[in-house]
Order: structure tokens, then sequence, then C-alpha cells
């Protein structure tokens, strides 16, 4: 026999979410900066004198094919992984942290995060650096959750290919709408911060973007579409 509508179950309310990328957002470092210190912390002098160079002369090959599409960046950056030992890698997660990561949160981020939190919405970062050094970050701002980057391993030991989907750029909009679905978040209701124009559509996949220590063009596109600017440094 149908249920009489008046008897029906009621729909469970969507939830709203704030969702953050990292680089440039809530720090001013960025993936390079993590993997040159990784590359610095080599377990011998040799191997970190050699890391390190070859990191500093591939710079300006990061920030061309950084320009040209983010897909290529990672392709490109995350490559100079590759041999290096995964339980390393997430041992010195949390040195990196220490030393790189947490002296440059924005003085105004753990603001940001905590009016979030008074408001009632889910906290998520959405970030294109690597899962194990965005955990201590996540769980020092207190998030409710993260969606990052994972290096694929073989042995025990990175292959220096990213496992999918890849977390940057126009596939962070198909990742929140995935996520949304999933824990129940109404994305019309939701707010979006991030400080760089590749991020556009993780902008405008939610109902109130914001452009935070924005770039020239997202400053220029926030203006146009009269998004909320604010500065966390």
């Amino acid at each position: 026999m149908a249920q009489h509508p008046a008897h029906a179950k009621p729909t469970p309310a969507l939830k709203s979410a704030a969702f953050y990328d990292v680089d440039g957002t809530l720090i001013k470092t960025n993936i390079v900066h993590a993997f040159a210190w990784y590359a610095r912390n080599q377990p011998t002098v040799s191997g970190s004198i050699i890391k390190s160079v070859k990191t500093a002369l591939s710079v300006p090959m990061f920030l061309a094919a950084d320009k040209l599409s983010r897909k290529l960046f990672n392709k490109l950056f995350y490559n100079y992984y590759r041999g290096e030992p995964e339980d390393r890698l997430i041992v010195l997660a949390e040195e990196l942290f220490e030393d790189v990561i947490k002296p440059s949160i924005f003085p105004r981020t753990m603001d940001l995060v905590n009016e979030a939190k008074r408001a009632g919405l889910r906290n998520v970062i959405v970030s294109g650096g690597l899962d194990f050094t965005v955990r201590p970050l996540a769980r020092y701002l207190g998030v409710d959750d993260f969606i990052a980057n994972t290096l694929e391993f073989e042995n025990g030991y990175a292959t220096g290919q990213l496992g999918k989907p890849f977390v940057a750029g126009a596939t962070k909009a198909q990742i929140m709408r995935d996520y949304a679905e999933k824990h129940g978040i109404d994305l019309g209701k939701s707010w979006g911060y991030s400080d760089s124009y590749s991020d556009y559509p993780m902008l405008a996949v939610v109902g109130h973007p914001t452009a935070v220590n924005p770039d020239f063009r997202l400053r220029t596109v926030a203006r146009s579409y009269d998004w909320p600017v604010i500065d966390l440094r």
C-alpha cells in the first residue's frame, strides 16, 4: 500500500559546507616549498645537495608548465618524487608541517575557519598538495575533512605518478560535486575560498564564492561578479 503523503518520512535537510583551497589561500607556501624541504632532508648530505640543486634548476620549468596547464604541471612536478620511500615521506610530514607549513599559515586563517564552524558549516580542504602533507594542517585547523592528491607507490617507493582523480583546476569542481552528493551537502548554500584564477571552476560551483588574497585575474573576475574579496595576510 502506498504511504499517504501526510505520513511520509520528511527528507533530511541538506547541509552547507565551506571548501578551502590551501596554497596561497590559507598558507603562503606551496607544493614546491614542500618538495624543496624534502629535497634538503635526504638521508645523505650528498643526496640532499643533488636533490636541492635539481629542484632549484627546475623551478622555471615548473612556473612555465603551471601557466600552460595545471595538469601538465602536476605531471612534471610530482615525477620528482619518484624513488622516494613511502614511510619516509609520511614520517617526515609532521616535521615538514612544523618547519614549513605551520609558520606560513596566514594570520587570519584560523579566524575564517572558526567563523565557518560557528555558522555550523562542514569545513573541507580541497588541495592539490599531497595527502600526507595536508593531513597535519587539516588536523591543526580542526577542519572536518580534506581532499588532496595521492602519490602512487610500488614496493614502498613513489612511482612519480599521481593517483586519480587529479585534484587541480577544473577537476576540483567535479570532486566537490561528488563530495556534496555523498555527504548530503547543498552546494548552492555552500562557500568556496581560493586565491587563484585556476580555481574559478571550484568557486563557480558554490553559491557563495569568495576570493582570498586573489591574483590579478581572480580579483578581476570577483569584481565583475561582485564576489567578496578578503585578505588573510
